[in-house]
């Protein structure tokens, strides 16, 4: 899928045609579309279609025509029925007459792009839209980053009673996800880094340059914080599963002490039940000798649970 949007002095529009000053997002983009785009500007295809390898790390790459730029940008993806973060590959490509965005999925980052709520946002400032969108990329970070942390906490709220693994799946698969973040914000960091250097490519003004440093501090940031969640949620993956094994221990050992006191009115009704000749068993004959059976039965069982709980074994 293509789109080509274009900022005037007075609105942000979608077009059909192209126009210098640009912008052109892809994605997931058929071999022929790359081809066009590829030609149009002259781009070669390779570089063009890096982006849409899952797998493709961080990089620049500055060619003849045009600067590449592949960053990690945050995304959910399904597992075990229900969403976690991972990352993908954005690449940003710039060249005299227009800016190229291409990516395997639609993403969350552009909405503010298209919604006119960055400030100062033109797609003709095409360096600027360049820095715009990785300073929003860190913002994403950090907001997967706390929304982990939520549920971390609401697992964690859960932990007292729990008794299956479903828990510590969950638990393992948030863990997971910040390894993911923090691997590609650290790839990221390069990359701001390397922008920032004097021998960038692009070319910067002082808003420029201000707009990296803030990008940069918001990275390291994420960064922190990720490594912060991730020592707190190796912690509780633990204790967690000391947590579950424990509850367990608890419920069956209840159980056992259930079946102790159950085992004297076992003992007594297994006794009555056998059939003997000329049987002199105690209270046989009296009127009421089943209820009176009963009755020790239940005294016998309410001594052995009163004796427990006065232990505390209950």
């Amino acid at each position: 899928m293509k789109q080509m949007f274009l900022s005037t002095a007075l609105e942000f529009k979608e077009i059909e045609t192209f126009e210098p000053g640009a912008w052109i997002n892809l994605v997931n983009p058929s071999q022929e579309e790359s081809i066009i785009i590829s030609e149009q500007f002259n781009i070669d295809i390779t570089d063009l279609r890096a982006p849409l390898d899952v797998e493709e790390t961080s990089r620049i790459t500055v060619e003849d025509d045009y600067t590449l730029i592949i960053v990690d940008v945050p995304t959910y993806e399904e597992r075990n029925n229900k969403s976690y973060y991972v990352t993908i590959p954005l690449g940003i490509i710039v060249t005299e007459n227009a800016v190229i965005t291409t990516c395997l999925q639609e993403l969350t980052l552009f909405d503010n792009f298209y919604k006119r709520r960055v400030r100062n946002f033109y797609t003709f400032m095409k360096t600027r839209f360049v820095f715009q969108l990785l300073y929003r990329n860190a913002e994403l970070f950090l907001t997967a980053l706390r929304t982990i942390d939520r549920q971390s906490d609401k697992i964690e709220a859960q932990l007292e009673n729990a008794t299956k693994n479903e828990q510590l799946i969950d638990m393992m698969e948030l863990e997971k996800s910040i390894v993911y973040l923090k691997a590609s914000l650290k790839l990221n960091e390069r990359i701001v880094k390397k922008l920032s250097s004097s021998t960038s490519s692009l070319k910067k003004y002082i808003e420029d340059e201000d707009l990296l440093e803030d990008t940069l501090i918001e990275t390291q940031q994420a960064i922190e914080m990720a490594g912060i969640y991730e020592n707190v949620l190796n912690a509780m993956t633990e204790t967690s599963a000391a947590i579950i094994g424990n509850n367990q221990n608890t419920i069956m050992k209840t159980l056992a002490l259930m079946t102790m006191a159950l085992d004297i009115p076992t003992v007594i009704f297994s006794a009555y039940g056998m059939n003997f000749k000329d049987n002199t068993m105690p209270f046989n004959g009296l009127p009421n000798a089943f209820w009176l059976i009963v009755l020790i039965a239940t005294l016998g069982s309410s001594f052995v649970v009163i004796y427990f709980i006065r232990k505390k074994w209950f």
